[in-house]
């Protein structure tokens, strides 16, 4: 099955139709009707994305979308919320309470299948961005531990990935020999900053022309920046 999609709607036709829509499109999809079923079903398998209406038997959607947004775990799960046609009010607190995106009802099949894939694709967007790592030409996915320079992957051994993100993550910051080693070494001794030195060199040489973005501060250690 596909990403999973829960749809909260106390009104049992339109949570059938956006259930039976969501996985004629490929979805895995859950209907709830009540917030109590919902938080129960979250606590089994977490949804990619969550359709929240406002007005729902026993705890509102805005409530919903607050408590959602408290934790960890579901703080960054994509929600559109399904409002009445004329509550704007409902579109401004939702959208202020950390909703990604709402729809009117009533709504077309087609319309919501549309705002699904729009806050899906921003989101997953999003989470790439966040574990990526770009300087110029040098980029570095911590989530599949690659590194490119200018498009064109390279190999790097675990220690100078680690030094190499630590840097990047510190951009323009210039990080000592001491701090460095007790960062990615976890050990402080003065005469092991040989170790730094040797791994910068070589990453250096590995990075090539994107090499020359790290710096030596003399006396001090290194940073890197464009």
């Amino acid at each position: 099955m596909g990403k999973l999609i829960c749809c909260v709607e106390d009104d049992d036709n339109i949570r059938e139709l956006v259930v039976y829509a969501l996985m004629t499109a490929g979805y895995e999809s859950v209907g709830y009707s009540c917030a109590s079923d919902f938080y129960k079903g979250i606590q089994e398998k977490k949804p990619n994305l969550v359709l929240l209406d406002i007005m729902l038997p026993d705890e509102d959607g805005i409530t919903i979308l607050r408590n959602l947004r408290s934790r960890k775990d579901m703080k960054a799960v994509p929600v559109i919320m399904l409002t009445a046609k004329s509550a704007e009010y409902d579109k401004v607190r939702g959208l202020d309470s950390g909703a990604d995106d709402y729809v009117t009802k009533p709504f077309g099949v087609m319309e919501l299948l549309s705002r699904v894939k729009a806050v899906l694709r921003r989101t997953e967007k999003e989470e790439a961005e966040e574990d990526s790592l770009s300087i110029g030409g040098l980029r570095v996915d911590e989530k599949k531990h690659e590194v490119y320079v200018n498009g064109r992957l390279i190999s790097l051994t675990f220690k100078e990935f680690e030094l190499l993100s630590y840097l990047m993550k510190n951009k323009d910051i210039v990080l000592s020999r001491d701090k460095i080693l007790n960062t990615i070494w976890n050990y402080e001794y003065e005469g092991e900053s040989r170790t730094v030195d040797v791994h910068i060199g070589s990453l250096r040489q590995k990075l090539g022309e994107c090499g020359d973005m790290i710096k030596t501060i003399r006396g001090v250690g290194y940073k890197i920046g464009e």
